[in-house]
């Protein structure tokens, strides 16, 4: 019985760690109404009601962290490109 617990919390262990991705692009649509972005090779990702949405343009280059949660990728962290000092 105990083996059978540890496989399955095993189980339930890299199934959760499967779901968790990264991934880089180009921004290709901001959503401000449902609070998503596009990136251009089409995929969407939910942003939580605290994001800068104005920080984030059309054609911005972004790496994304994100879950699945319920169907959608759901950004867990977000690091957007050096803009640079002009002073």
């Amino acid at each position: 019985m105990r083996i059978l617990i540890g496989a399955v919390a095993a189980t339930l262990l890299i199934s959760t760690a499967a779901f968790a991705g990264q991934t880089e692009g180009l921004i290709k649509k901001v959503d401000k109404d449902a609070l998503t972005l596009t990136l251009d090779d089409g995929k969407s990702y939910k942003l939580n009601a605290e994001t800068d949405l104005d920080a984030l343009k059309p054609g911005m280059d972004v790496v994304l962290a994100y879950d699945v949660t319920n169907g959608e990728n759901v950004v867990t962290d977000m690091e957007l490109p050096d803009t640079g000092s002009t002073e």
